[in-house]
């Protein structure tokens, strides 16, 4: 296979582009580090799409390094052809080659098996030849009826032989594809009731039935579960008749003969027996495997939002950690996320220890200035969203707000050693207080301490293959972190390790040279840390800030390798790095257009357009977090009931989750209401993902309210356009 011309074709891409991006890949090189600083040579793609790019060469060379063991398995056996090595050549998936491979792959024991041992495998292919003149096959029996062998009678030597022609049909390649085909486009996914009698969260699916090419990915994952779980029994099932043609067309002598219907008995068996079972469980995993890459990229996108949510910077904000029997966990944390102060306070127990809470919160507020609330929405969660909007009524001139921020994953980076390493002095509560505070302060830095799959931004995350979802997950972190970058001097070991080239270890002695030689002070100085060398430098530097350098393109985005270009174009322009750190280019792109472009100006500089542009993008505005161009998070001074809310109210929401079927949105009430695929727009929207994203503020009206089940529906569609 031509890998190269295969993903040019798959991709619609140049096979240059192609070309240069494998060899970048080939080399070491990180996806971040190629989407960014390699540009020219691969045409400007995203992250996304080389990332995509990368798996898929993976796979395509593990297809071909398959091939060829089959091939060299089957030439081990003398049974290579040249139609078989055409086939082999021709296989696009690693189920072709598989199937190509079945007839000569070592087997258990069998009935056919047993049948060749007592040599009626001659008669089998007589019978399978189905010539016009031939005897019944009852007939040609007779002649291999052989007692010490164990064939008594012609009805046992027919018997062996019919064994030998199932397993040889089963065997063929043609025939498996062309029924897995049939599957995959009439066959129909049949679903029943374990118990009948047994109430769950499955009994929608206790009598139902969808064919397989219409079936939703996440109700394929849903009856995965619900199987799983012992409520359901699931089968894919294909017309029989259809079946029959399928192995007919391909098994019996259109001309016929006295051994046909024998041939066509075997093929019913073959397909009973044989290939219904193994054909009905490739199509379930099929489903299953297409309805779990469907969750994870979902969950990537998810994931990705909400890591790259704006963050509330330069406000001090106390984390407020919910709980019933032993309180609420209170923990204020400076505009650089620094610890001041924790304590605990009761808002769910007397109205002494009620009052006495809003007091020790107050006297907070005011002694450290705070501005920002963070509330998490766990155990007690309402009830500590009431207390807090109550207290910030109290308060006169009230500068202070509050929002509701997921918990999820807090607990178990609360109770995980980088936890106890971070907060020897706090027990487990008072880490997750910190936890919720910071997450509001600055998403990406507090979430990067979480494993992925705990934040809880998914469907059945927990159904999908382990070691998929991991890669899936770590390369949005890494792409996220990446595309911010760190502060050097401030990042901590978990969020460093994030970053282009930098294992756990070297992200380690980063922090302890610059706890033992004091803040970085240029980019350069990181070539003095134990275990970073030439090609993890490379990689890493230009995702690295140093807001405190003299050198503003420290400061930027701008790799190292490209220091003297940035200098040269400022030089260009009639300017200086000084200008740049003083933020005086007014007329920075005039200049360059007066100089004939930036194409004309790349010329110039021996440099790609690509390069120059990231430079002049940078100069304009050095540091720039790309979060800060996002709306800024809903923040919220008031509370309201579940039962205030009444059909056609207006609201202000924060989308919390967006999955198959539409989106959850929080609207201030501590249940988070569900807007339907088909109430998010006027417009058909093919998924909700293509027009909601994790972390959107959005207008929404209440459709529908049961209290009794914490169910809210609701719209983005205005109610008059219903």
């Amino acid at each position: 296979m031509d890998i190269i011309k295969t993903l040019t074709t798959e991709f619609s891409l140049q096979s240059w582009q192609v070309e240069n991006t494998v060899k970048l890949i080939d080399e070491g090189n990180t996806i971040p580090f190629i989407a960014r600083y390699r540009k020219e040579a691969h045409g400007t793609l995203d992250d996304q799409v080389l990332r995509e790019l990368s798996e898929r060469l993976e796979y395509l060379r593990n297809l071909d390094k398959r091939r060829e063991e089959v091939h060299a398995s089957i030439t081990a056996l003398e049974k290579m052809t040249p139609e078989i090595e055409a086939a082999l050549d021709k296989a696009v998936t690693l189920a072709e080659i598989e199937d190509i491979y079945r007839p000569y792959r070592p087997k258990r024991r069998t009935r056919a098996s047993v049948a060749r041992e007592k040599g009626l495998e001659p008669l089998a292919d007589e019978i399978y030849a189905q010539k016009a003149d031939s005897a019944d096959p009852l007939t040609l029996a007779q002649a291999f009826i052989d007692p010490e062998k164990g064939v008594e009678t012609a009805e046992d030597a027919l018997a062996g032989a019919m064994d030998i022609i199932a397993e040889n049909i089963s065997d063929e390649a043609n025939i498996r594809r062309r029924l897995r085909n049939l599957f995959n486009l009439v066959g129909v996914v049949n679903v029943k009731a374990d118990d009948p009698e047994k109430d769950s969260v499955y009994r929608m699916y206790y009598d139902y039935q969808e064919p397989v090419s219409r079936i939703a990915d996440h109700r394929i994952l849903a009856i995965d579960r619900g199987e799983k779980e012992g409520f359901l029994k699931v089968s894919v099932t294909l017309d029989a008749v259809k079946a029959a043609n399928v192995i007919a067309s391909v098994t019996l002598n259109p001309e016929g003969s006295p051994c046909t219907e024998t041939v066509r008995d075997a093929g019913k068996d073959a397909y009973d027996r044989l290939i219904y079972p193994s054909v009905e469980r490739e199509t379930r995993n099929t489903m299953t495997d297409r309805a779990a890459s469907s969750a994870i990229k979902l969950f990537s996108v998810n994931l990705h939002e909400l890591l790259l949510q704006p963050p509330v910077k330069g406000k001090t904000a106390i984390g407020l950690d919910p709980g019933y029997r032993t309180g609420c966990k209170v923990a204020v944390v400076d505009e650089t996320g620094k610890v001041l102060d924790t304590n605990v306070i009761y808002v769910t127990h007397s109205d002494a220890q009620k009052n006495s809470a809003k007091v020790l919160i107050k006297n907070l507020i005011k002694k450290y200035g705070v501005e920002i609330i963070a509330i998490g929405n766990g155990t007690a969660s309402k009830e500590t969203e009431i207390f807090t909007a109550e207290l910030l009524r109290e308060i006169p001139d009230n500068n202070t707000s509050y929002m509701v921020v997921s918990e999820a994953g807090a607990s178990v980076y609360s109770a995980s050693k980088l936890a106890a390493e971070e907060f020897p002095q706090f027990d487990v509560s008072l880490r997750s207080a910190v936890s919720i505070a910071r997450r509001l302060q600055d998403p990406l830095a507090e979430l990067v301490k979480i494993d992925p799959k705990a934040i809880g931004v998914g469907q059945y995350q927990h159904d999908m293959p382990k070691k998929e979802l991991e890669a899936a997950l770590d390369g949005v972190v890494e792409d996220c972190v990446n595309s911010v970058g760190v502060d050097l001097n401030t990042a901590s070991p978990s969020l460093l390790q994030r970053v282009s080239g930098i294992n756990g270890t070297v992200a380690k002695n980063i922090v302890i040279y610059r706890e033992e030689n004091g803040a970085f002070k240029n980019r350069t100085q990181l070539k003095k840390v134990p275990k970073l060398g030439d090609k993890a430098y490379i990689q890493c530097a230009g995702f690295m800030r140093i807001p405190e350098s003299t050198n503003i393109l420290d400061r930027t985005v701008v790799h190292p390798d490209s220091y003297s270009v940035a200098k040269d174009l400022l030089t260009m322009c009639g300017y200086d790095l000084s200008d740049a750190k003083s933020g005086n280019l007014g007329d920075f792109e005039a200049k360059i257009d007066s100089l004939g472009g930036i194409e004309k100006v790349a010329e110039k500089l021996s440099s790609g357009v690509p390069t120059v542009q990231d430079i002049v993008k940078e100069l304009l505005r050095p540091g720039r977090d790309p979060r800060d161009e996002l709306p800024p998070p809903l923040l919220r001074t008031d509370v309201m009931d579940m039962k205030d809310l009444v059909p056609g109210m207006e609201l202000k929401g924060t989308v919390r989750n967006v999955i198959d079927f539409g989106a959850f949105v929080d609207i201030g009430v501590h249940q988070d209401g569900l807007v339907h695929i088909s109430q998010i727009s006027d417009k058909r929207v093919n998924h909700p993902s293509d027009v909601l994203k994790v972390g959107e503020v959005v207008t929404v009206w209440v459709l529908s309210v049961d209290v009794d089940k914490k169910r809210i529906g609701l719209t983005m569609r205005k109610p008059s356009e219903n």
